[in-house]
């Protein structure tokens, strides 16, 4: 099982569609696991079609995930987008500025790290040292 993180807290996952690996996914796919290692001019076609695309963290230290992120959202992604794997709560900020609506976490995860710990860095927005320097 699985908890899914949002700014409002642990919620259970509502996703019922199922998701399609890169390498088998065909013009019509809605869902789309993606490695961190994954090339974002790929899926450029895709991106009109999808509607949720989860990004997966083998590693709290792999901030690949992050950049693809970003890169997505970038080149127009407008759907739901989720982190699975090893993402921590310290990195939870980092997540929603990078283009993450959701962190997917496992429940030992969840476990050791509970909701308030998750919670406490939800004001992802009033933390934004480059908006802070803007002014």
């Amino acid at each position: 099982m699985s908890v899914i993180v949002t700014d409002t807290g642990f919620a259970p996952d509502d996703w019922t569609c199922g998701y399609t690996e890169l390498a088998e996914a065909a013009n019509d796919v809605t869902a789309l696991d993606l490695p961190s290692d994954a090339d974002v001019e790929a899926l450029a076609d895709k991106l009109d079609t999808l509607h949720m695309v989860r990004i997966d963290f083998p590693s709290f230290a792999d901030g690949r995930g992050f950049t693809l992120a970003r890169l997505l959202r970038l080149r127009g992604y407008k759907g739901r987008l989720r982190a699975r794997g090893h993402v921590i709560a310290d990195q939870y900020a980092m997540a929603r500025r990078s283009g993450f609506d959701e962190v997917e976490i496992s429940d030992d995860l969840a476990a050791r790290q509970p909701e308030d710990q998750w919670q406490f860095r939800a004001d992802w927005t009033d933390n934004d040292y480059q908006a802070r320097l803007r002014g």
